[in-house]
Parts: C-alpha cells; sequence; structure tokens
C-alpha cells in the first residue's frame, strides 16, 4: 500500500513538472531577443553581486563582466518590443535614446571593470549599485509593462 500511495504521488510530481516545463518553453517562446540577452545580463549581475566584495573572486567577477558587457553590446544592436507601443513619430527618438541609455551603460560597465582590474572591490560595489539603478530607470523607460504582458499571455 506505501509503495502504491509512493508510485502515485511521483506520478503526479512528474506531470506536474512537466507541466511547468512546457509553460517555461511557451514563456520563452515569446521572448525577443533583447529579453533574451537581457536574461543573460541579468544571471551574471546576480552572480556578481553576490561575489563583488570579495576581492580573492576577483577572477569570475571578470568573467561576470565580460559577460554583462557581451549581453549589454549585443543589447545595444537591437530595439526593445516597447517601441511599437510609441506613436511613429516618436519611435526615432525612443530607439535613440534607448541606445544612448546602454552605451552609458557599458561605459559604466567598463568603470567596473577597471575597478576590479585594480583590486577596487568597494569602488567595484558602488558601481554596481549604480548600474542596478540604470537598470532599474531603463525598464521604467523602455521595457514593456510585465502585467500588460501577462495578462496577454
Amino acid at each position: 500500500m506505501k509503495i502504491r500511495n509512493l508510485l502515485v504521488t511521483l506520478v503526479s510530481v512528474l506531470a506536474l513538472a512537466t507541466g511547468v516545463q512546457a509553460q517555461d518553453k511557451a514563456a520563452k517562446a515569446t521572448e525577443t531577443e533583447l529579453e533574451t540577452k537581457m536574461d543573460d545580463l541579468n544571471a551574471a549581475y546576480r552572480k556578481l553581486g553576490r561575489e563583488i566584495n570579495d576581492a580573492s573572486k576577483n577572477a569570475d567577477s571578470l568573467k561576470q563582466v565580460a559577460i554583462i558587457k557581451t549581453a549589454a553590446t549585443a543589447a545595444l544592436k537591437l530595439e526593445p518590443a516597447k517601441k511599437k507601443e510609441i506613436p511613429a513619430a516618436d519611435q526615432a527618438k525612443f530607439v535613440a535614446d534607448y541606445q544612448a541609455g546602454m552605451k552609458q551603460f557599458i561605459g559604466n560597465i567598463d568603470k567596473l571593470e577597471a575597478a576590479l582590474k585594480a583590486g577596487k572591490n568597494a569602488e567595484a560595489a558602488e558601481l554596481l549599485k549604480a548600474l542596478k539603478h540604470d537598470q532599474e530607470e531603463g525598464h521604467k523607460q523602455f521595457r514593456k509593462d510585465k502585467k500588460a504582458k501577462k495578462k496577454a499571455a
């Protein structure tokens, strides 16, 4: 009897996990290339945030900075999906503002990299906080509203 209950529970868990995976695949299929690059950037950013204050991890921190820079540079060449929601007359300015913000972000990444290479982890941590602020402001301005996106899905 115990084995039967265990088997039923196991089958239920597997069915649930399969459903979650299907939802994840459907969500990933609707992501834009820009969202994919930003996801890469965000994953490296989170890891960097956990290790930025530890000078013994600077080699890995620099790897994370390189991932962030690569993703940001690729994102610079893309356009936010929110552009479609902007009136046609304002779209060029919207994209130009986005690109200017990304160039500034990349410039700050270069400063972060230099601070880590110099072993100035406290300075690097402050630069990382500034990058987080820039990210939040950029998302407010250039990212589609997540709530509206979830309702559409």
